[in-house]
């Protein structure tokens, strides 16, 4: 027994004593360490973050709520800003050019928008029925989307729909090889039709909803086409019937995505126009009218009451079809 008890390890070894102390200090040491270490990594991570932040900072925050305050005030980038309240804002309840270009803008969006996601999802279609050559269709198709809004292309665009431009020439060829002569517009020069010239520009740039239709079509199942074909179901039931609801989520996201590109459009307009906004105002686009009362009037406090008013008006607009989309877009949950 005295054996046995000798052989026991002394009271207060395990808990009392010194080795018992330095146990819980151990693991006190080791979490010091990795806190220090986890401090040494967050700091190296916001180091290589601090010109992001800095730039989010200076080049979009800053500006955003400079151009609140310059809202509410008469500056003219010459002189200081004065105060004014709410006068630019009653000042354009008064405007009948900005009136002019809220209705232009209305226009092209509101059918330039539609026409292109229905040429994107019916070319979507064609690819998608296994095309030979298809990821060099793709790229063809999508190179308008790179293109359309560059300088180049406008300036190209003024020249095919001139008086004496492409579009002239090939219709006063057929018109000659039928026996027939008539006199042909200047499509970007006359009123009636300068519009409808941007509007088949951003038609033309179908490439990149297009593309995202094309993902979209991809993951529909092919069961269901196979049933609705037994069912008897033809071409157009099985596309109203399967294609369109499962793809209203592509739809939807298109929409809104080009809406609010369609709302922010210039280079086409200032191009085409020279910077006026002509012939007759025809072309007057409201980010054009923005530019000309910011860097034209250098009435940079209306400017920015402006920019206000379409941030409200293409949120108004987002949030619009947001809401309706509860109605209409199907997620099959």
């Amino acid at each position: 027994m005295t054996a046995v008890l000798s052989n026991r390890p002394a009271a207060g070894s395990e808990a009392g004593g010194p080795r018992g102390a330095r146990g819980p200090a151990a693991p006190r040491g080791r979490s010091r360490a990795a806190a220090a270490r986890r401090r040494r990594e967050n700091l190296a991570a916001y180091g290589f973050l601090a010109p992001w932040f800095l730039g989010l900072g200076l080049i979009t925050i800053g500006p955003i709520i400079a151009s609140l305050y310059f809202s509410f005030t008469d500056y003219t980038l010459i002189g200081g800003a004065e105060w004014v309240g709410l006068e630019n804002y009653r000042r354009m309840l008064e405007d009948p050019r900005l009136h002019q270009s809220l209705a232009v803008t209305f226009t092209y969006v509101f059918i330039s928008v539609p026409l292109q996601l229905a040429l994107a999802l019916a070319l979507a279609m064609v690819l998608d029925r296994g095309v030979r050559g298809l990821p060099l269709y793709r790229s063809v198709y999508y190179l308008p989307s790179l293109l359309g809004g560059s300088v180049a292309v406008a300036i190209l665009w003024r020249r095919i729909f001139g008086a004496n431009g492409l579009i002239n020439q090939v219709l006063e060829s057929a018109g000659g090889l039928l026996g027939m002569s008539a006199s042909l517009p200047g499509w970007v020069s006359d009123p009636e039709y300068a519009l409808g010239t941007l509007i088949v520009l951003n038609v033309w740039t179908f490439g990149a909803p297009m593309v995202i239709f094309l993902a979209g079509l991809r993951q529909v199942p092919r069961m269901y086409y196979e049933a609705a074909q037994v069912d008897g179901a033809g071409p157009a039931r099985r596309f109203f019937s399967i294609t369109v609801p499962l793809l209203t989520p592509i739809i939807f996201f298109n929409l809104v995505l080009q809406m609010i590109n369609a709302f922010q459009t210039f280079t086409q307009a200032f191009i085409v126009s020279s910077g006026t906004g002509g012939p007759s105002d025809s072309t007057l686009f409201y980010t054009l009218y923005l530019y000309q009362q910011g860097f034209g009037s250098f009435d940079m406090g209306y400017a920015s009451a402006m920019a206000w008013l379409l941030l409200m008006i293409i949120g108004g607009f987002t949030a619009v079809n947001f809401l309706a989309s509860k109605y209409w877009v199907f997620y099959g949950d």
